[in-house]
């Protein structure tokens, strides 16, 4: 248990930081599910919405440290070609 005043704000920085952390990441998630059931569904214009919306949703996780930059990345680069495979 934390004895010292230092170590006791840092468990409730900790805790805080935590709880946006895990709304920040199932907000992510909400929208690549989106973009999955638009993908799953056949509909060219409704994947390409909700990939539209999801984008800056998945980049700011990034930057806001809720996922690695690259993992960001990765997740836009492979639904945008799923995306685009359905226009073909």
């Amino acid at each position: 248990m934390a004895n010292s005043p230092q170590a006791r704000k840092r468990i409730r920085q900790t805790a805080r930081r935590t709880e946006i952390n895990k709304s920040r990441r199932t907000l992510v998630r909400g929208h690549i599910r989106k973009v999955e059931e638009a993908i799953a569904s056949g509909s060219l214009d409704a994947a390409r919405d909700a990939l539209k919306a999801a984008q800056p949703e998945i980049m700011r996780g990034a930057n806001k440290k809720v996922m690695h930059k690259n993992t960001a990345s990765r997740k836009i680069s492979r639904l945008a070609a799923r995306v685009n495979a359905l226009a073909t």
